[in-house]
């Protein structure tokens, strides 16, 4: 048996380099792709998606000990390459540590991801299930980015006041939608374990229920929520929203991991993304930015 280990995977992806990325760093989606089977459910206890953030995740398993992993981001340059070390545990025991390199290449109106794992075995032989898992993690992760949309927009704001515009109950409801839409707020909560229950009501007086029930709120930086087709109706995405602020301005990335890919295509086929990009512009003017 040997402790250590060099694995290589590779995988083509049916999504631009810029989705891939999204789907491989946002920890909306890594909760969507990270569990290697439906019979393991995995919970984020941390995710910290920046340089010197760590995330720290549980694997469950009907009568399987309790999987740790702590991971550490070592290095993350946008749409090119992402470094992490990462020490999974059980039962209050280190069995591996591990540095795991991501690299992201355009091939043709997809992408291809390159991974390398550097594994020392701690405790037993890791090397099998390490294969296993992520075998199974990454055809997940390109299925994922898949039936991803991912929308971005430069707002000439501080990040603090796009981000007011965003959290503040009285104010979303005045832009969220694209243009001739218009909101009608049933509850609106708008913190961890909250939920806006709301309309919204088209330019020719069509309703669309809608259902928000946000995961995580990190202040400034992003939130998390799950798109439901009506007050407890069935889920149609997982989705995010990120601010970067330089120089004055602030970044806003809108990304949604459908929950099927023909739901994505679907979305696709109506403008969902000539639509977002509108709402985001609404965003803008709203803040004073346009």
């Amino acid at each position: 048996m040997s402790r250590f280990a060099t694995l290589n995977f590779e995988r083509q992806v049916a999504a631009p380099v810029a989705t891939l990325w999204q789907a491989w760093t946002a920890p909306a989606a890594r909760a969507v792709w990270a569990a290697p089977v439906p019979s393991v459910a995995v919970e984020f206890l941390e995710a910290d998606t920046r340089v010197g953030g760590r995330e720290v995740s549980l694997c469950k398993a009907e009568g399987q000990p309790v999987i740790r992993c702590e991971c550490g981001w070592l290095e993350l340059q946008p749409g090119q390459r992402s470094v992490n070390h990462e020490v999974v545990s059980s039962e209050g025991v280190a069995r591996s540590a591990a540095l795991v390199t991501a690299d992201f290449l355009p091939d043709g109106v997809g992408s291809r991801l390159a991974v390398t794992v550097q594994l020392s075995s701690l405790e037993g032989d890791m090397e099998a299930s390490y294969r296993q898992g992520f075998d199974a993690g990454l055809d997940n992760l390109a299925g994922v980015a898949g039936r991803t949309m991912v929308l971005e927009r430069v707002i000439r704001a501080p990040r603090q006041v796009v981000w007011d515009a965003w959290m503040n109950p009285e104010t979303l409801p005045q832009w969220w939608g694209p243009e001739g839409f218009s909101c009608r707020t049933k509850r609106i909560d708008l913190r961890t374990g909250g939920e806006w229950v709301f309309d919204m009501i088209g330019p020719d007086g069509t309703v669309f229920p809608n259902h928000h029930l946000y995961g995580e709120v990190r202040a400034e930086e992003r939130l998390g929520y799950t798109l439901l087709w009506g007050e407890n109706g069935p889920k149609h995405a997982d989705a995010w929203a990120a601010f970067e602020e330089a120089d004055g301005t602030t970044t806003v990335t809108l990304g949604m991991v459908f929950s099927t890919g023909a739901e994505f295509q679907q979305a696709k086929g109506f403008g969902a993304v000539e639509l977002g990009l509108q709402t985001l512009g609404k965003l803008a003017r709203f803040v004073g930015a346009e």
